[in-house]
């Protein structure tokens, strides 16, 4: 199972299910919900409305974000109608942390921030055909709404008794800081855009992950309250790694989607050192791949481990459905080149710094020796280990071997960038300033 062509799998639904419920359990989506029957029930019958929505809490969405996006592509795909929400109201106070209280962000850059993300979704919908997807804001029914007419309408269907249960309003009540009345009216919003969205659109479910259970059954309960109607939600589960550490973090930064947060290059890399343990789950959940494909992967990592065949072609995919396949066959060639099997300066300019952003590096000038560059970039301890590296013929610049102590970095790669070797596998980048 070759990786070398960047053609990703096109999006689609494994045919060998009977139902894309039957295939969203087995992918492993399904963490909680309401009435299995039911909604198996539902995604076998006629198109449906459903909806999944987004908060601008910060300028991005992220990988945890992109398990929503692909399962509402998934149910499109099934001849759904999907609903993407942005919210343009609820990301002005943004859903309780289970520790502390968040900072409110000025309404100016959660606009911003709304239209960031609204466009991040859209690139995974498709918004032709019968069942075209449509973009909606809980901006637009929330502000014209008084104090009044949402105490009268709404308020009055909820308990507060049962909003206390919710796992993170008990969590944060429990805690020294506390919970306000703004972060613990959130799931009173979140409600509200349910019954919004079923009055004006039909809409019968609604996604999300499972942290949000409380806020996924708010509305669920307030359109049986208030307009005596059956409607569903769908947790996913929260992803982590095998080893119980959170899913998408790296030194404390998520893994976004965006080009300019988060490089093609550093996601290819991140999906690339994915553990053995985790990597047929992440095929599953991230992938269009076909039953048979995964499994037939799920024998390779078996057997034999060491090919790192399903960690990259679930580099390929995933990169490819977040940035497309041309930048993702420039990050797998950057990727190559730098590890001895293609042409450093054949490589796009822009990927190939990218790439050294991840390796050790440092930024030189053009007189700067490479047995100081060695030093700079923590390839070498010392002056005198540099020199004994060149003299056993180890250390290479831009892929030709340094024999001269004196030799001086030149910044010769495309973006005037130079790629610094020592040995086999150890690699530094230079940023070779005039």
């Amino acid at each position: 199972m070759s990786t070398n062509a960047v053609i990703p799998t096109a999006p689609a639904n494994d045919p060998t299910f009977e139902n894309v419920w039957d295939e969203i359990v087995w992918r492993g989506l399904v963490h909680v919900s309401t009435d299995q029957d039911a909604l198996r029930d539902l995604l076998a019958g006629p198109p449906i409305t459903y909806y999944c929505g987004f908060d601008p809490t910060a300028p991005s969405l992220h990988l945890g974000n992109l398990v929503q996006l692909l399962l509402m592509r998934r149910l499109q795909l099934a001849g759904h109608k999907p609903l993407g929400l942005v919210g343009g109201s609820t990301g002005l106070i943004g859903d309780p942390r289970p520790t502390a209280e968040r900072t409110l962000n000025d309404r100016e850059t959660v606009v911003e921030w709304v239209g960031y993300l609204r466009a991040q979704v859209e690139r995974f919908l498709s918004f032709d055909g019968d069942n075209a997807a449509r973009m909606v804001n809980n901006l637009d029914w929330t502000a014209p709404m008084s104090a009044i007419d949402f105490l009268r309408e709404i308020g009055k269907h909820y308990r507060v008794g049962t909003m206390l249960k919710k796992d993170a309003v008990s969590t944060r009540l429990n805690s020294e800081e506390g919970i306000s009345y703004t972060e613990f009216s959130y799931q009173i919003l979140q409600g509200l855009d349910y019954r919004e969205l079923f009055l004006s659109y039909g809409c019968v479910l609604q996604t999300g992950g499972s942290d949000q259970w409380g806020n996924l059954i708010s509305g669920v309960d307030l359109i049986r309250r208030a307009e005596g109607a059956s409607v569903h939600a769908i947790g996913t589960p929260l992803i982590t790694n095998s080893d119980g550490t959170k899913f998408g973090k790296s030194e404390g930064n998520a893994i976004w989607l965006d080009p300019a947060m988060c490089s093609p290059y550093r996601m290819y890399q991140f999906w690339l050192n994915t553990d053995d343990g985790d990597v047929i789950t992440r095929l599953k959940v991230f992938t269009f791949l076909t039953r048979d494909e995964i499994e037939e992967y799920e024998r390779l990592v078996e057997a034999e481990p060491f090919r790192r065949e399903a960690q990259r072609r679930l580099a390929l995919e995933v990169t490819a459905t977040v940035h497309g396949a041309d930048a993702t066959a420039a990050v797998i060639a950057a990727s190559d080149a730098l590890f001895g099997q293609g042409d450093l300066t054949s490589l796009d300019a822009d990927v190939l710094r990218s790439a050294l952003d991840e390796l050790p590096n440092a930024e030189v000038s053009r007189e700067t020796t490479v047995v100081q560059a060695l030093v700079e970039t923590g390839l070498s301890t010392s002056l005198s280990d540099a020199r004994r590296a060149i003299s056993q013929g180890g250390v290479s610049l831009d892929g030709v071997r340094i024999e001269d102590e004196g030799a001086l970095v030149t910044g010769g790669l495309p973006g005037g960038v130079s790629v610094l070797r020592r040995g086999k596998k150890t690699l530094a980048g230079l940023f070779v300033t005039n």
